[in-house]
């Protein structure tokens, strides 16, 4: 049994790592999060520390070291920009880190995360759970060397709650290519093949559209938070067609949480090393407004 550590847990994501590490067999020992709504703790683990300021958290998980409590892993689920940052705690807790997307908004600082792995001894794993359902693996074993044609529709429609959170701040989110869109592009980079050119059409605050060629496929890419991209609804349209045949990326996101937890436990996982493609891309994309780069 595994001792683990939540920074985020009051986040829309982090009941998936609470579930995970319950299904898993698991202890959540000790929360943070500067925001005290987290009564979904006591659905998981109804004894779990809990603190909303970082110095009193950072205090009780350097108490917990040399006791039966001594933590493991520690679980992010925080703001995007502030991953790594929560990253590099986590390892200098002495314990192994798995992470939301994206790791970092900027490339440069996974060489940081890098180097404190190697010093440290301990890892740093991100959530990369759409390579881990069975559909999509079956794609990737399928892969030839011709070229696919491939359309991803990905429009989750928000209010306008959105643009006054952290979320709808590119320097805090990475805007929409590195908050809802860096999971795609980390599955297209995994099935197709490293990029070779790219058109963006599109990049503003609540749309982004852009053509990509990959080593084997074509794509069209078209991500959203605007519910008229959705002939207005509000519910998720969230799909991939690869030569016509469509896959519905709302299913595949389901309930897989648990499935990376197991991975890691298991001595797989997704290191630094295997995030870094598609958070170089998302950031190059992010920001572009030219034509035709070739990379």
């Amino acid at each position: 049994m595994k001792n683990f550590a939540l920074i985020g847990a009051a986040g829309f994501i982090a009941p998936k790592h609470m579930k995970a590490i319950k299904d898993t067999g698991n202890v959540l020992v000790t929360a943070f999060d500067p925001n005290d709504s987290v009564g979904v703790l006591d659905s998981y683990f109804p004894n779990c520390a809990f603190f909303t300021q970082f110095d009193a958290f950072d205090r009780h998980v350097n108490k917990l070291r040399g006791t039966e409590q001594q933590l493991d892993y520690v679980s992010i689920c925080s703001p995007n920009y502030l991953h790594e940052a929560h990253s590099r705690f986590g390892m200098k807790s002495d314990c192994d880190v798995i992470c939301e997307k994206p790791l970092s908004i900027n490339p440069k600082n996974l060489d940081y995360l890098t180097q404190l792995e190697q010093k440290t001894g301990r890892r740093v794993y991100s959530v990369l759970q759409l390579r881990l359902h069975p559909d999509v693996q079956g794609l990737r074993q399928e892969g030839d060397l011709h070229p696919h044609l491939v359309t991803v529709k990905y429009v989750t429609p928000r209010g306008p709650w959105y643009d006054f959170s952290w979320k709808g701040d590119i320097k805090k989110s990475g805007g929409l290519v590195l908050n809802i869109g860096v999971h795609i592009l980390d599955l297209l980079l995994w099935l197709f093949g490293p990029m070779q050119e790219f058109t963006v059409d599109v990049n503003e605050r609540r749309r982004f559209q852009c053509c990509l060629q990959l080593e084997r496929a074509n794509v069209s890419l078209l991500l959203s938070i605007n519910a008229g991209d959705n002939s207005g609804e509000l519910a998720p349209s969230r799909q991939i067609a690869i030569d016509g045949k469509l896959l519905m990326l709302d299913k595949v996101f389901k309930d897989l949480h648990t499935d990376v937890y197991q991975d890691i436990l298991g001595g797989g996982g997704f290191g630094i090393e295997d995030v870094r493609p598609a958070i170089e891309l998302g950031t190059k994309l992010r920001f572009s407004n030219s034509p035709l780069l070739s990379l």
